[in-house]
């Protein structure tokens, strides 16, 4: 035992009725980087949550270098030295980075606290200025503040948890740079990651959970993406996204000079030039924050514009409400990055969370009675009169006919393959997974001309993931056009027909997602490749614009 930094024996995790990890027997050795894979749903937070202090088990053992360990309390977890990074970053946004890194902890100074970080920097190949304030720094600075937390707390065992969902290629590759420096220092690493292409570049050895249960490890060196795939979801499953043929129509949306403001009142977009076809599905690529969620919000109606034009079929709709919009006949829909907090209401049922959007124009309302030749006199006039009543209450009440909302919902969970009780349990009762079919769902529902999606695949499983990549494909095949607001740029070179890269809400350039390189895109992210600059001439605007010249 004495080769394991840390050992589980039968770890048991139940809530209510539900085994959220039943028997787990999990190993990591000194020294070795562990990738931990699984379903949504399969345990595996449930287990980091264990080992990290924040649950403790209901059955089973843990050891930390061969002694049992009782981990009841993160400041347990930190003096076995043990140290979890969560996905969602736990930092004070008006500290510095040595202020966040000693919180909690007797500081001796912050002279010498800087001094120490620094240390710890150099040591491991970290870039941290320990004086910067956290409001200051990108998303890879915030991590690198959280990882030299845990080290400076003395963790030999460090948990990361979905450590590159935000990161670009080259900010991911330094990560694995410092990852290989703390394992050749002795530390030993579990890393959670849906990524597979990760999983083997990183990774010695794989485990994989399978609905609570403890399925196997391999070594990284004897398997491979597709046999990982199977061990997760227990059968095979291709692994290969398709791209139909784009058979692209003039511009459904244009886009023209576009600044928007962020909350705080900086340009979040500025300047933006860029048009969707119908039929070609148009990724949008860049490092979290650089005014994906403002420009989504600006095109639904739903963010004040400062300047320029937004043209739906080469008619402005800047200004209106997104009520206008769909009045106008815009059929627009909108998937946003929030699909609970935004998308969809929790506590409402399937059914309900279906109708939400169109109940007032969507064929809801309360059916008139059918006249017929052989109604007498008075019972036409009786029906007459409640037709009339009926027409007013559709106009002026929130009563609905909810039989067809409900047939629709019964439509969607079949078509989409939607795991729920039934049609009317509250959409914060199902996974992650389920809840973004339902949020697809009722978007593709009224047939839109435009798609745009955010983070469609954000924190799915792979099951689920190619099942969005499928109905997106449909949608294109259709006549769609989708804007996919991405961060896996393998998923965005393999589904894209095109690919629009963001880099401070400027647009660095448009490439052919067939033309161009992982490489590339992570330059552009980080604004080291500018091609309007590099070609010297704007890009963005159709040659075949639908926009007149008195409107553009």
């Amino acid at each position: 035992m004495d080769e394991y930094a840390l050992q589980l024996q039968n770890i048991s995790k139940y809530f209510g009725s539900v085994a959220a990890n039943k028997n787990i027997d999990l190993t990591l050795r000194k020294g070795e980087i562990l990738a931990l894979l699984g379903e949504n749903g399969s345990g595996k937070t449930t287990l980091m949550n264990m080992i990290s202090g924040i649950y403790y088990p209901d059955e089973g053992r843990i050891f930390v270098n061969g002694e049992e360990a009782r981990i009841s309390s993160p400041q347990d977890a930190f003096r076995y030295k043990i140290g979890m990074v969560h996905q969602h970053f736990k930092l004070i946004d008006i500290f510095t980075a040595a202020q966040n890194i000693v919180l909690g902890t007797k500081g001796s100074g912050l002279a010498r606290i800087n001094e120490e970080v620094e240390a710890i920097a150099d040591k491991y190949g970290f870039e941290i200025d320990p004086k910067k304030k956290i409001y200051d720094m990108s998303v890879s600075e915030k991590q690198t503040v959280e990882i030299v937390k845990v080290l400076y707390r003395g963790a030999d065992i460090l948990i990361l948890d979905e450590p590159t969902a935000v990161l670009t290629p080259q900010e991911t590759e330094k990560l694995f740079s410092v990852m290989r420096a703390m394992k050749a220092d002795g530390k030993s690493i579990i890393i959670i990651t849906h990524k597979l292409n990760e999983v083997m570049a990183i990774s010695d050895r794989v485990a994989v959970l399978r609905k609570g249960e403890y399925i196997g490890c391999v070594d990284t060196a004897d398997t491979d993406p597709a046999s990982l795939t199977e061990m997760m979801v227990g059968e095979k499953v291709t692994l290969n996204i398709s791209r139909p043929e784009a058979h692209a129509d003039r511009p459904l949306l244009e886009i023209r000079d576009l600044t928007v403001n962020s909350d705080e009142g900086s340009h979040a977009i500025e300047n933006l030039n860029f048009f969707i076809r119908g039929g070609e599905i148009l990724g949008v690529a860049g490092i979290a924050g650089c005014g994906q969620r403002e420009l989504c919000e600006a095109i639904a109606g739903l963010r004040k514009i400062e300047s320029g034009g937004i043209y739906h079929e080469g008619e402005s709709i800047v200004g209106l409400s997104p009520r206008a919009i769909s009045a106008r006949g815009v059929a627009m829909s909108f998937i946003p990055e929030d699909r609970l907090g935004m998308g969809l209401a929790p506590s409402m049922s399937v059914t309900d969370n279906m109708m939400l959007k169109n109940y007032q124009d969507h064929g809801y309302g309360i059916k008139p009675l059918p006249l017929s030749d052989e109604d007498t006199p008075e019972q036409a006039k009786k029906k007459d009169a409640r037709n009339r009543f009926t027409e007013f209450l559709n106009g002026h009440c929130p009563f609905v006919d909810r039989k067809k909302a409900r047939a629709e919902a019964e439509h969607i969970i079949e078509e989409l393959d939607i795991v729920t009780p039934s049609t009317e349990t509250p959409v914060r009762r199902l996974s992650g997974g389920n809840v973004q079919k339902v949020l697809l769902g009722r978007e593709i529902l009224i047939e839109p001309n435009v798609l745009i999606t955010a983070y469609p695949v954000r924190g799915l499983d792979i099951n689920s993931s190619y099942l969005i990549y499928d109905i997106l494909n449909r949608q294109k095949e259709a006549g769609t056009g989708i804007l996919f607001i991405g961060e896996d740029l393998d998923v965005m070179l393999a589904l894209c027909d095109k690919i629009m890269v963001l880099c401070h809400g400027r647009m660095m350039g448009v490439v052919h997602a067939e033309k161009t390189t992982k490489e590339q895109l992570g330059l552009m992210m980080a604004g080291a490749l500018d091609l309007e600059e590099e070609k010297g001439k704007p890009m963005g605007v159709a040659k075949d614009t639908r926009i007149g010249e008195d409107q553009a």
